[in-house]
Order: C-alpha cells, then structure tokens, then sequence
C-alpha cells in the first residue's frame, strides 16, 4: 500500500493527479500543494478523529487538547477508568463519549486492533470493515482514519460535504454529487485518492482574491 507520509509524496500524487483529471489541474494551479496532514495511528489517533467530527478545526484542537491531557497515558484501559462527568467537562458530547468507550471496549475485547503492522490493501478494507463495527463509528470515520492516521494515498472520504461541494465546483457539475456518484468520480483519481481529497479540501476553503 503507498502512503502520504512526506511532503514529497503530495508532490508525486499531485504531478499524477494533474495529468490524470484537467479539473484538478486547474484546482492545483490556484492552491497549489496541499498540505500533508497526518495524525498518529492507533487508539489516540482514532480518538482524534472521533473528537474533530462535525466541529471547527479550532474547536476540535482545544478540545482534543483537553481530552488528551484528562487521559494521560491515552490508552483503552485508561480512558475507561476516566469519569465519564469529567469527559463531558473537557468538552466532549455525551455521543462522543459513548463512542470513544465503544472504542476502547472493542481493542480490549479484541474486536478491534488498529496495530499498523499489515498495512496492504486487504489488511486496511478489514480494519475499515471492524471500524464500522463499532457504536458510533460511521464511514467517515473509518475513512479519515484510513486517509491521515495510516496515510494511505488512495484513501477518500466520498460523504464528505466539503469534498462533495469541492468537487461540485472544481468539475463544473450541475449539482452536489451524493456519496456514491463521488466515489465513482474518484475512481478517476486512483492511486492518489488520498491527494485528490486534500486538493479539493484546499479549494473548499480558497477564495479567488477580488479583481
């Protein structure tokens, strides 16, 4: 399995991904590389994820910062023995909550093992598989996690609303894409997914300066 894990990867998916789709080539000419964006793999990296979804990305830093620093060492067991009150201090829904101990139940249960070790093509589709298993995991989850926490270059969160708006603008469609008809979009962009996603979550936030 390729991984995005310098900047000189982006570079390559980039350089592909320009000769392979005209859209992307005029998205790259106006915000250029993308950013690499990684988070560590396993249970913290995981527990990121859980904790950015639907917030700003302010939000989700201090929010995460406050978690991360209440469970100290950020391991399964210890999450678990943490105060369920004290959690919801540090900012976290009651959902998340829940989420984050299903999560941990499930690695020490055995149901789940985010161990990085296999990381081929197969390996990832049953980690994804077990991921969606879990309370309170859902495809975007699963697929951010594949995307920055193992880095996998055609990794893509197809029900992203900022990558199905992103793409709308980029490919000149007439409306949103659903999920589905993204994905099949995205195939055109195989094997650098992963970088085609970061060019579109660019563009998302890229206003053309005032003429």
């Amino acid at each position: 399995m390729r991984t995005l894990d310098t900047d000189a990867d982006i570079r390559a998916g980039t350089a592909a991904l320009k000769t392979l789709c005209p859209g992307l080539a005029r998205v790259h000419a106006l915000v250029g590389n993308p950013p690499l964006r990684r988070h560590p793999a396993g249970f913290p990296g995981l527990s990121q994820v859980v904790v950015g979804q639907q917030l700003s990305a302010a939000s989700a830093r201090a929010i995460w910062g406050r978690t991360a620093a209440l469970v100290d060492p950020f391991e399964p067991d210890a999450l678990l023995r943490e105060d369920i009150g004290a959690l919801r201090a540090a900012g976290l829904s009651g959902g998340k909550v829940k989420t984050l101990r299903a999560v941990a139940e499930a690695i020490l249960a055995g149901r789940l093992s985010l161990d990085t070790a296999k990381s081929d093509d197969a390996s990832v589709e049953t980690l994804r598989e077990d991921l969606l298993a879990v309370s309170g995991i859902g495809p975007w989850t699963a697929d951010i996690y594949v995307m920055f926490c193992l880095g996998h270059a055609d990794g893509f969160a197809s029900g992203d609303l900022a990558l199905q708006l992103a793409a709308q603008r980029a490919l000149d469609l007439e409306a949103r894409p659903s999920a589905r008809e993204l994905l099949e979009i995205s195939e055109r962009w195989r094997p650098w997914r992963g970088v085609a996603a970061r060019l579109l979550w660019a563009f998302h936030v890229f206003r053309e300066p005032p003429r």
